[in-house]
């Protein structure tokens, strides 16, 4: 049988909006069914389940505050702040903050996940619907929205962000597809394929960094392959440019995370038990828990890779002497690739690449690398169930092991529906919550840092006094990134304010800028006032990385619509 791809010129249009619209409606029941324990059970409270909350919590307020694009994370450290949007991607914590203003909190983690499901669906159907027929690729569709690592992600971990940033894997893949001309490119133009490929790649990046990590070096072995089987460098050359306006894309975001990376404890984000030595499959540390983890993680990669195997070879043969699958081909052997490269990362073995290769160490756990095995796992799936005589049997064995996978997950899993109330009573109570280790200010401990501290404490004007001057304080404004307050005293003192000290800051006494001191076990801002009504000023400034990024940005999506433009032209001038 041979596997029908997508005809442009041919297909009926209604067709197609029939298929896209099943693969709509296929994606949002699967989605509904992987959160389905939620409606009885309540939120599953991952890992990074608190992190994500906290951070979706923050952004909400701020928004009230008229901080549209937030940059200092005010409640984390119990108000003292960090820096954590600065470094951690946007998309993922917009998204939450968005839908807390149309549903209630509880429900925002459980909507979150059918929108990034439904959407990983979408984007695999698009991918499967090129080569198999719409049936197939509708089961490979579902497979890839349920697939093992997403249930992980879902039931153990709550990572939100990563588990967006997998939803355009498939995505990314075909456009480099296209972009490196191993299938064919039906935009029109080279520089079409060039501008959806850096759009899908910037998705990425701008939702999860170890992802966007993963898709760089998984597009970046794409196009190498592809100079070796066409025997030409343009692939490379074409691949560069799409990589680099992708880059380009996220430098509002990315040259900020990558510059201002000197200015915080970025290295404790590699701490022992966060490093990919401690986390390739079945290893074992000092620590019940994470072995415990990393167990289950483990076998869901084992799972993973089996089935992807097996399906692969399954695949195979359904392609193989059809006459009309020569694109079919390709792409069942990029995906071997694929899954070759991220099976063999994911074990010791492979300890050599995460010293040496750029970055790579930063996407700490090594079992990551099921987000690029799970795409071909999806695909490979809906082309063995393509195979007429055997379909049903995938269909069945895929249901049954993703049900029994599924199952252990939410056995395995912790439930608690208190953390966002837990979270909004900390924040009402001008109390806040944890801070981060890699995000922490450097020179800060943020253990340290008093869990109940006011806004602004007087303290005498020299350490060794123990006297504190009587002083009246008012604050006038005290927000996410700007603090304003009058302090009126008949000597000098010193203030010390529930702030981190960080080089964006800047302070301003009586209008004339100053640089503030901070505590001997912290980085607490402190400013040494001189008697009489000091003005006080802290606005979290635009430093120079963050402009430089923007204009890069803005330069790029100006490219971006050249590009898009001048495809759309071409596709015109060659319509009859």
């Amino acid at each position: 049988m041979t596997f029908p791809a997508e005809d442009p010129n041919g297909m009926d249009a209604t067709a197609g909006f029939r298929g896209w619209l099943l693969a709509l409606g296929v994606s949002l029941a699967t989605s509904l069914l992987v959160i389905a324990p939620f409606f009885w059970m309540g939120n599953a409270s991952g890992h990074d389940f608190g992190f994500h909350a906290a951070s979706w919590l923050d952004v909400a307020g701020q928004w009230k505050e008229g901080i549209f694009f937030p940059r200092w994370t005010e409640w984390a450290n119990y108000g003292f702040g960090e820096p954590r949007f600065i470094f951690y991607p946007p998309l993922s914590w917009m998204q939450a903050a968005a839908l807390s203003f149309v549903f209630p909190w509880n429900a925002v983690p459980g909507i979150f996940i059918v929108i990034a499901q439904t959407m990983a669906g979408l984007c695999s159907f698009a991918l499967a619907r090129r080569f198999l027929p719409v049936s197939a690729a509708l089961f490979g569709a579902a497979c890839y929205a349920a697939n093992p690592y997403a249930l992980l992600i879902v039931y153990m971990r709550s990572d939100f962000a990563e588990l967006l940033a997998c939803a355009l894997m498939p995505l990314v893949l075909l456009r480099a597809l296209e972009l490196c001309g191993l299938v064919e490119n039906r935009h029109g133009s080279l520089s079409r394929a060039m501008a959806l490929f850096a759009m899908a790649f910037a998705g990425v990046w701008l939702s999860n960094a170890p992802a966007g990590v993963m898709a760089t070096y998984s597009a970046a072995l794409l196009f190498a392959w592809a100079v070796l089987a066409k025997k030409s460098l343009r692939p490379l050359l074409c691949g560069a440019g799409a990589l680099a306006l992708g880059f380009g894309l996220t430098s509002f975001y990315l040259l900020p995370a990558a510059y201002e990376q000197r200015w915080v404890n970025i290295a404790q984000a590699l701490s022992p038990g966060l490093q990919p030595s401690d986390n390739f499959l079945y290893t074992m540390v000092n620590d019940p828990e994470h072995n415990v983890f990393n167990w289950i993680a483990s076998s869901v990669a084992i799972l993973l890779m089996v089935m992807t195997g097996i399906a692969g070879i399954a695949a195979r043969r359904g392609i193989a002497g059809e006459r009309e699958s020569g694109e079919a081909r390709k792409l069942w052997r990029v995906l071997l690739l694929l899954s070759a490269a991220a099976t063999i990362l994911m074990i010791r073995h492979s300890s050599v690449f995460w010293e040496h290769l750029p970055k790579l160490r930063f996407v700490q756990f090594p079992w990551r690398w099921m987000a690029i095995l799970a795409v071909p796992y999806g695909y490979f799936l809906g082309a063995a169930l393509a195979r007429r005589r055997v379909g049903w049997i995938w269909g069945v064995a895929v249901i049954v092991i993703i049900g029994g996978t599924a199952t252990f997950l939410v056995r395995s899993a912790w439930w608690d529906s208190e953390d966002i109330p837990v979270l909004q009573e900390a924040i009402a109570k001008d109390q806040g919550f944890e801070g981060t280790d890699e995000y922490d200010p450097a020179g800060d401990d943020h253990y340290n840092l008093p869990e109940k501290a006011p806004r602004v404490q007087v303290l005498p004007a020299e350490e060794s006094e123990g006297v504190t001057p009587k002083a009246e304080i008012r604050i006038e404004r005290w927000t996410a990134e700007e603090k304003n307050l009058r302090v009126a005293s008949g000597e000098p003192l010193r203030v010390a304010l529930r702030l981190l000290n960080y080089p964006a800051w800047r302070v301003e006494v009586n209008d004339k800028t100053v640089t503030p001191h901070h505590a001997e076990t912290n980085a607490q801002m402190i400013l040494s006032l001189s008697p009489g009504t000091q003005r006080i000023t802290v606005r979290f400034g635009r430093s120079s990385d963050r402009k430089l990024g923007m204009v890069i940005s803005v330069v790029a999506l100006l490219t971006l619509l050249a590009l898009l433009n001048a495809g759309g032209l071409r596709l015109l001038s060659a319509s009859p």
